[in-house]
């Protein structure tokens, strides 16, 4: 009887739990069985398995082969345990002997230039051929292996490898065939390490100064950008709220770093186009979307648009078109930044801090308030669509901006102030927060609220005369006091002052909550 261990990763979620491959060959009677909470796909391995040990030209061996995914208790799905487990066969059945080995056992050598099994994590789905495809979730996987091993090399399917050579420090292995892992792992054609490809675009983003007057929608744009906050624009069709929206990723700073692996790894793991890396994501889902396209789900809990949003922009047009029960899903992410998908066997946590821009109408028609146009609504149909957005909803949104029709002439209006150099305030403005308390504004937590956004005297009697005044909820006055650290933020100014609260009130008046 013959015992061969490999490490391999599975996946819930971003999270990638490690998964031990055992692969036990005994005599008796040719059968081969696959245990450890195995769904079809990986149950499927076993033809897939067979057809690649045999068309790469090694042999399959006869016996009584069973194969352990440990620990039995996590599902295993997808085919990333195919590699794994033709390694496993091969050196349970000798035809695989690791150099200064014994066959089919798997423990460190005394050369430190060959990582053992017990240093090398596997994962790829093999063709019939033997040859390997790419694997969902490379790049979570490699975020795994690197944070809980540090000593470990990943060896991936060569495009899977590409992506998840971006995590730095981490040793990459692109193999293209099971003959070529077979060949790497017996030191007869070692397989180089995977170098991160560069972009091959470069990204294309709008520019704000395309948007011809609006100077408040414009100033409240670069509020939002500077602190994090979640927007929304209320005007009829026309006036510019979709490119504004379309333009706030341009006056985000770049993400770098483990936010940008983060957010490729949701895009990887959703199988989605993602932006050019680094580049902010930017998703606009329709208003026909399910609440399990929007916050995820699915019998195997995928990633949703707000999820794919992260760290980047969730744009919603036509607010009030979408379903009651999907906007008030959004509600419990937009507060927390993280959505939780439970189901029957298994609980999944995707991130979802996201930047909400919401767009709507004054009315159904679209015309309310129009100076050229007339309204066809009656008081109750207005009432009737703007009762479609529920408090606690429009609590959660920092500021409520509207967005008015453009006088006559606005075409020969001069340009604006383009996005980079809108962009050189928001950074400045994020590097004062970080500084001061790790994290942008909108993401204070109440407690931290009175240390991190000082006002002076005057300003904090301002405040609470006019949160007592307009009987606005405790929530909406503690954002008020994060849009006005925000403004006081672009200033650059110590203290938040009244002119600052005052700025931030009027950003909230629109839906006075």
């Amino acid at each position: 009887m013959t015992l061969a261990v490999i490490a391999s990763r599975a996946l819930a979620g971003l999270d990638a739990p490690p998964v031990r491959v055992e692969v036990h060959l005994a005599a008796g009677l040719p059968v081969f069985n696959i245990v450890g909470l195995p769904d079809a796909g990986v149950r499927e391995s076993r033809e897939r398995v067979r057809a690649a040990i045999v068309n790469s030209g090694f042999d399959f061996p006869a016996g009584r082969l069973t194969v352990n995914l440990a620990p039995a208790d996590l599902p295993k799905e997808s085919g990333r345990f195919d590699l794994p487990i033709a390694l496993g066969v091969l050196l349970a059945s000798g035809q695989l002997a690791l150099p200064e080995l014994e066959p089919g056992r798997c423990k460190k050598t005394d050369d430190e230039s060959m990582s053992s099994l017990d240093d090398l994590v596997v994962a790829g789905e093999l063709s019939l051929t033997g040859a390997l495809v790419p694997v969902a979730g490379a790049l979570a996987i490699a975020l795994g292996v690197a944070r809980e091993h540090g000593n470990a090399s990943l060896m991936l399917p060569l495009a899977s490898a590409a992506i998840a050579a971006r995590v730095p420090g981490l040793q990459v292995l692109g193999a293209g065939s099971l003959a070529a892992a077979v060949a790497h792992l017996t030191r007869q054609e070692p397989l180089p390490d995977v170098v991160p490809q560069a972009d091959s675009t470069s990204p294309v983003s709008a520019c704000l100064s395309d948007v011809r007057g609006q100077p408040g929608a414009r100033r409240a744009l670069e509020v939002a950008a500077a602190g994090g906050h979640s927007i929304l624009l209320v005007g009829p069709p026309g006036t510019g709220k979709s490119m504004l929206a379309q333009r706030l990723p341009g006056l985000l700073p770049p993400l770098q770093g483990d936010e940008a692996l983060e957010a490729a790894a949701i895009a990887q793991l959703a199988q989605a186009v993602p932006p050019p890396f680094g580049v902010r994501p930017f998703r606009a889902p329709h208003h026909s979307a399910s609440a399990a396209a929007i916050i995820g789900g699915g019998a195997r809990p995928k990633p949703g648009e707000i999820s794919l949003a992260h760290l980047g922009v969730l744009f919603l047009d036509e607010l009030p078109e979408f379903s009651r029960h999907v906007l008030e899903s959004l509600r419990e992410p937009l507060e927390t930044g993280r959505v939780a998908i439970a189901r029957a066997a298994q609980r999944v946590d995707y991130p979802a801090a996201v930047q909400l821009v919401a767009a709507m109408n004054p009315c159904k028609c679209g015309w309310l308030g129009h100076p050229r146009r007339r309204c066809t609504c009656s008081p109750d149909q207005v009432e009737q669509y703007r009762g479609r957005l529920s408090g606690p909803l429009l609590d959660r949104i920092d500021l409520h901006v509207e967005v008015p029709s453009l006088p006559p002439g606005w075409a020969d209006d001069a340009p604006g102030e383009s996005s980079e150099q809108v962009q050189a305030r928001v950074v400045v403005a994020r590097a004062r927060q970080h500084d001061r308390q790790g994290r942008t504004n909108a993401a204070l937590a109440a407690g931290e609220i009175v240390r991190c956004c000082a006002a002076t005297p005057e300003a904090s009697r301002f405040w609470q005369q006019t949160m007592d005044q307009l009987g606005w909820s405790a929530r909406a006055a503690h954002r008020v006091l994060r849009v006005a650290r925000t403004v006081a933020d672009l200033a650059g100014s110590e203290f938040t002052d009244s002119a600052h609260i005052a700025e931030a009130i009027q950003y909230r008046r629109l839906f006075a909550q």
